[in-house]
């Protein structure tokens, strides 16, 4: 959208306001409890209602809402359905990890795999979640950028880089205490303005011809939505901006906001694929980025609310993001080491959170396919399922951990350079092949995690024979 003089300000200046506001609101940390751990001065954690709210928001990214969009465009309601499906992972990882914490004792992520699996399977985990971090930062401050100029232009990229500014000093402020306090506001704010843009959309052809939109066949979107119900049952574990938040209150206060937490969010993606499934209805091309599109012909205003969702919905997962990025630097590496973090962890912390919003940025600035950050590593990530499903029924086992973990990688990065035979898809739809990858991935990973442990059962009954 071009903006005249007067326009161009306020939008400039919005960006400029809401990272000045956020700063001042900010509390500001001094310990590691807080910067780490989001416990308030007294020590206290965060209440149920504050974490829901942060689980929420900081789930309901840029990205995802743009991403349910543009399937929306796509295949109409079944492309919303197929995208919302992936928020049955919050309350999905909030039983999982319930279930560490009182029968198996864990206080983390990476300290439960060292103990269960080994220090190298923390390792590798620790490398995989690094990965998934670097990509939220691109992958959101792009979709910022695309409300105020095309792809790769100085607009463009001049947005991005003040908006992951604006983030980052209130996040260098208060760490993850900081990012729990302002995903409550921005949560607020998020619901507000995607009512006023559900208020411009609905009405234009009715709540029945938006929700009966498109057809539930495989070549019609419902092969994403098998994709993504697989995706559920290892997707969440490699996003620490999720599980950190699992083991920072008492276990059934923690169970209670990702229930909550995930049904919200399951609506909340659901409503805003309304807006891609309006394009579709109206004939205006997504052009990779529906909800900018649309928001194009809703006047100043209406692209002025689709920009305020966008930016509070981004905010809330990058700054989730450099506080995951900070621990996971700070604190568990250096566990991975033998060590422990040290007088120094919310100096490193610190520089961590700069560095990755330096380095994050160079993908947003080349260009690529925000979808991709989403439907590929998902399918990396598919031997995760048993390492934390099945992990009661195994001892110490790093053997089990590698043969799911790595085997769900090979297939991942086989699907990424196109080596996946055509013979794996499952049906004629765009993600038939990526469906096949991770149904017959994930039973070879799940086989690979079992391997070991019917391996020594055979061999206890030949000694017992």
């Amino acid at each position: 959208m071009d903006f005249s003089n007067t326009q161009g300000v306020y939008f400039w200046g919005f960006l400029v306001v809401f990272g000045v506001v956020m700063y001042l609101i900010s509390p500001k940390v001094k310990d590691e409890g807080g910067f780490f751990r989001g416990t308030d001065t007294e020590g206290r954690p965060a209440s149920s209602w504050a974490l829901m709210m942060s689980i929420f928001i900081s789930w309901i990214f840029a990205k995802s809402v743009t991403n349910a969009a543009n399937l929306g465009a796509a295949y109409g309601i079944v492309g919303g359905l197929a995208y919302a499906t992936y928020w049955l992972s919050i309350p999905f990882a909030g039983w999982v990890i319930y279930r560490l914490r009182t029968r198996e004792g864990a206080t983390g992520m990476v300290p439960f795999l060292m103990a269960k699996y080994g220090r190298f399977a923390a390792m590798a985990f620790s490398a995989a979640i690094l990965i998934r971090l670097y990509n939220e930062v691109w992958s959101n401050t792009a979709v910022v950028g695309g409300y105020y100029g095309e792809s790769g232009s100085f607009a463009f990229i001049a947005s991005a880089l003040l908006f992951t500014a604006a983030v980052l000093l209130y996040s260098l402020k208060g760490g993850l205490r900081s990012s729990i306090f302002t995903d409550v506001i921005q949560a607020v704010v998020f619901v507000l303005f995607l009512g006023l843009v559900l208020i411009w959309i609905v009405p234009t052809h009715g709540p029945v011809a938006l929700l009966t939109e498109g057809n539930f066949a495989l070549d019609a979107g419902a092969d994403l939505l098998l994709v993504a119900l697989l995706q559920v049952l290892s997707y969440p574990f490699h996003d620490p901006v999720l599980t950190d938040r699992g083991f920072i209150t008492r276990e059934k206060t923690m169970l209670r906001a990702f229930v909550v937490a995930g049904v919200l969010g399951f609506f909340a993606i659901l409503a805003f694929s309304l807006v891609g499934v309006h394009a579709k209805l109206e004939g205006i091309a997504a052009a990779g980025n529906a909800p900018a599109q649309v928001a194009k012909g809703l006047g100043l205003a209406g692209f002025f609310a689709m920009s305020v969702v966008m930016i509070s919905s981004a905010a809330s997962t990058l700054d989730s993001t450099f506080t995951s990025l900070s621990k996971s630097v700070a604190h568990e590496l250096p566990l991975l080491a033998g060590r422990t973090p040290g007088t120094r962890a919310i100096r490193n912390g610190v520089v961590t959170m700069a560095v990755f919003a330096l380095l994050g940025n160079l993908p947003m600035i080349a260009g690529t396919d925000i979808l991709k950050a989403t439907t590929l590593s998902g399918t990396m990530v598919i031997g995760l399922a048993p390492v934390f499903l099945l992990s009661r029924w195994v001892g110490f086992s790093p053997l089990s951990f590698h043969l799911a973990f790595w085997t769900g990688m090979t297939l991942g990065v086989m699907l990424a350079l196109g080596a996946i035979p055509a013979s794996w898809a499952i049906g004629t739809g765009k993600y038939g092949l990526l469906l096949g990858t991770n149904l017959y991935g994930l039973i070879l990973c799940t086989a690979g995690f079992l391997l070991p442990l019917a391996l020594g059962h055979r061999r206890r009954a030949a000694e017992a024979a």
